[in-house]
């Protein structure tokens, strides 16, 4: 009996060690590396557009996609045939499709069980996991680390590949919680200065919970220690966040040594979830620096830098500003670099939200405007003498800027600037220009119109313009400056272009601070004998616009409204001074509104437009804005048109609802599979704008959304009127409804379970935000949703988007995808079918 006690003792000894062993074990960092993948070439068409095929998407979509073994076939949408294939990692642990961008690649995980991982991938597009659509690191920068769920057995990855090789693997998370120092947005302190201001840090939510009453303390090095309060993580999720930061700058230059640390505050006290070190640079009054903001946009943290002008002595004007834009891959602060310090002027640097970020249109056209505003107020610019300026994208940029707000500059720099994205940039230009588009065609067509730079060219006629380009530029051929250059010489009379002879794309050849390629004496020679003419002294405007929701002004004339929705309207008028008189005519303009604060308040106005008979207007006395409506062919004194109409401050198309601080709200009230997606698009579309543009979304459930908090919000809804709640709050007025089966467009009734809707409304309750909606019919016409370009620059949505699955695989040589549109088209001024534009296959 002793014995077997004895031997018993042994066993359960042994066992203990065993179990120790396993503990010690288990403390070594799980990982999951790949050695082999799946790969097929895809026969698909896409691009910058709204609209692309994709027969792997179809099978998704449908609910049909299998995991594929090595030797499977899948028939794309030309009909040719492609072949599942194995391939093996490189030397290097890249997966990589020689001659397949575009392609995919599959991996099968087993798993023995349900587990929290960490995803650090790079060089894909995206990445189903297990059928949820996660963002992927298209630039190769190495910050997408995202937390997932492994669930017990078998699990799936489709990767789409990007621009190079792939890699991946699987790590275990340091905790539920955790920063993340891979991503930060940080300004720099200027000796003995007192700031209050913004950083911004990634935190990984690695738990299956939201994680809501946190906040991030800040203690740095002479500082005051700070709390902010972070925002709502819903779960699986990363999210940027910004935190305040306060106190007084050291004497000397150097860098600051400082510790974030996240808190969860509960009624027992809190607990310190995580921590992390950071620094922040000290640099000389008069050297460059970043500054941080809070965007409107979104309330992310996002940085501009500056080159501050060093006067001579006893100068006392006040200073210029040279706004430059950055080319593609270029930080803001670089940019900033390239120049050397200017006596009369300081120099600025907006982001575009990322060094790639949104090539100056949509959100980095917007992020320019935000700093602009910004930098008149902080440095006392004088309002006389803004320049523009920028290189490679950033020279579209000033391009396109310098085009769609004519009265901002007195003068603007293009160096190696590409046009358009039709001419450059990778957009669809209808391969029959010469023959009008029609129906659904155009209808796209005019969504993606506001990319057109030379849509509303004439506007440059307002600028002197200096364009300098290398003469043996490879990456943005010299062609788009003298396609340009012989374009304005039409109707342009103050331009100037310089080819550098035998120069590239980045070129400094001389001994003089700052590169020549930006930094180009000539060029600032030119803007500084240029200025902005004060509005009274402005006689003649010509103005163009095609949404006056994104440039409705020139000098002292705003068009309010137009005829025929996103369509180029201009105005060429003439201010007679002593006669009080306004005189010329107009295109595709229903509302004009004529600024009169430069004139006397005394005597009537007239206005004398488009060969219509004379119009008198007395002098407004509250505000001096005068309306004209255009209606039976003859203009008419109008009231101020309401804000609840169409009209600069909100009109549209679906993308312009991406502003004003939105929110994503996802519904919790469908079928599981509904709830399902519309989490991951949501936290999908999010994780896109934090990648592509430095973002922070607020993403919410529907059971958390207060609609009578923060009605100047816009609401991005995901899902429909039966899947949704904040439905019933925001859109129960809106014509189009989505419900499970059907859409109600109008008077029309759309059917079917595989539909996919997007439309934007006015937020019920604001003057300026909106509502738009991604959501679908059911379950296949929500997944169809998944991977519109909406948070891309350059892709064109109109007010109101039908899809139907069949998009995927159509093959029209002009627009692939466009015979799965249903339905597409504009609102009317009153956000209405009835009024509206609308086309229907």
């Amino acid at each position: 009996m002793i014995g077997r006690r004895l031997n018993y003792g042994i066993v359960l000894f042994v066992l203990g060690i065993v179990s120790l062993l396993n503990i010690f074990a288990s403390e070594e960092p799980f990982e999951i590396t790949p050695d082999e993948a799946l790969t097929i070439g895809v026969a698909d068409r896409f691009g910058r557009t709204a609209l692309h095929t994709d027969v792997i998407e179809a099978q998704i979509v449908e609910g049909t996609w299998k995991a594929p073994h090595s030797g499977d076939t899948a028939v794309m949408a030309d009909g040719s045939e492609r072949q599942w294939e194995t391939l093996k990692p490189n030397d290097e642990g890249d997966f990589f499709m020689q001659g397949r961008r575009g392609g995919y690649l599959y991996f099968n995980v087993d798993s023995t069980q349900k587990r929290i991982m960490v995803l650090k991938a790079k060089g894909h597009s995206f990445v189903y996991v297990n059928g949820e659509l996660r963002m992927g690191d298209i630039y190769n920068n190495g910050r997408v680390e995202l937390p997932i769920l492994l669930k017990k057995g078998a699990n799936d990855f489709l990767f789409r590949s990007g621009r190079g090789g792939l890699q991946w693997k699987l790590v275990e998370p340091k905790g539920p919680v955790s920063f993340n120092d891979l991503d930060w947005t940080l300004p720099d302190v200027i000796t003995g200065e007192t700031i209050d201001t913004w950083g911004a840090v990634m935190i990984s939510n690695a738990s299956e919970k939201p994680l809501k009453e946190h906040w991030i303390r800040v203690q740095l090095n002479g500082f005051n220690n700070t709390e902010t309060k972070a925002p709502y993580i819903i779960p699986l999720s990363v999210r940027k966040v910004g935190f305040q930061i306060q106190g007084t700058a050291p004497q000397e230059p150097g860098e600051i040594e400082g510790t974030l640390e996240l808190i969860a505050k509960k009624d027992c006290g809190e607990e310190i979830l995580g921590h992390i070190d950071f620094q922040l640079k000290v640099v000389e009054p008069g050297a460059n620096y970043r500054r941080t903001f809070n965007s409107c946009i979104d309330g992310s943290v996002q940085y501009y830098a500056v080159n501050p002008m060093i006067p001579l002595e006893g100068s006392n004007h006040q200073p210029a500003l040279f706004f430059s834009l950055h080319g593609a891959g270029v930080e803001a602060i670089n940019q900033a670099n390239a120049y050397s310090h200017k006596t009369w002027g300081t120099l600025v640097a907006p982001t575009n939200r990322r060094p790639y970020g949104f090539d100056w249109e949509d959100w980095g056209r917007m992020d320019a405007l935000e700093v602009l505003k910004i930098a008149k107020e902080q440095f006392n610019i004088d309002p006389d003498r803004v320049y523009l300026t920028g290189h490679s994208m950033g020279g579209h940029g000033a391009w396109s800027l310098g085009a769609i707000f004519p009265d901002q500059w007195a003068a603007i720099g293009p160096c190696a600037g590409w046009i358009s994205f039709s001419s450059y940039g990778g957009g669809r230009r209808s391969e029959r220009e010469n023959e009008p588009e029609s129906g659904i065609a155009e209808i796209m067509r005019r969504a993606s119109i506001v990319y057109d730079t030379m849509s509303v060219s004439r506007n440059y006629a307002d600028s002197g313009i200096y364009i300098h380009h290398g003469a043996a530029d490879r990456t943005v051929p010299v062609s788009q400056a003298q396609r340009m250059a012989e374009h304005l010489s039409v109707f342009h009379h103050d331009f100037r272009l310089h080819e550098q002879p035998g120069a590239g794309h980045w070129w400094d050849e001389d001994d003089e601070p700052g590169a020549a390629c930006v930094d180009w004496a000539p060029m600032f020679d030119f803007f500084s004998r240029r200025v902005i003419p004060a509005k009274d002294m402005v006689r003649d405007v010509t103005f163009v616009t095609v949404n006056p929701g994104v440039s409705a002004w020139s000098h002292w004339i705003g068009v309010i409204s137009q005829i025929e929705p996103l369509k180029p309207s201009e105005v060429n008028l003439r201010w007679d001074t002593w006669k009080r008189r306004f005189s010329g005519t107009t295109s595709n303009v229903k509302c004009l509104a004529f600024s009169v604060d430069h004139m006397t308040p005394d005597g009537a106005i007239e206005f004398v437009l488009d060969g219509t008979k004379s119009v008198q207007v007395l002098y407004p006395t509250s505000e001096k804005i005068v309306y004209l409506l255009h209606l039976d062919d003859e203009w008419r004194p109008a009231g101020k048109p309401s804000l609840l109409m169409k009209g600069p401050r909100r009109y549209g198309p679906f993308k312009e609802a991406f502003q004003h601080r939105m929110q994503f709200v996802y519904g919790t009230q469908g079928t599981e599979e509904e709830n399902a997606w519309a989490f991951a698009k949501a936290r999908y579309d999010a994780e896109q704008f934090w990648y592509r543009g430095n973002g922070s979304i607020d993403v919410i459930p529907d059971i958390e959304f207060d609609p009578d908090r923060d009605k100047d919000r816009a609401v991005i809804v995901y899902g429909n009127a039966d899947t949704n709640t904040a439905w019933k709050h925001l859109l129960t007025t809106s014509p189009v409804q989505i419900e499970r089966g059907k859409i109600l467009l109008g008077a029309k009734v759309l059917e079917g379970g595989d539909l996919c809707g997007l439309f934007l409304q006015p937020r019920p309750g604001s003057d300026t935000a909106c509502v738009a909606v991604i959501g679908g019919t059911g379950a296949k016409g929500m997944r169809l949703s998944d991977r519109l370009l909406v948070i891309r620059s350059g892709t064109g949505f109109p007010d109101c988007l039908i899809l139907g699955p069949e998009m995927l695989m159509t093959n029209e040589e002009v627009t692939p995808g466009l015979s799965g549109v249903r339905a597409a088209g504009f609102f009317g001024d009153d956000w209405s079918v009835a009024n509206g534009v609308f086309e229907f296959h």
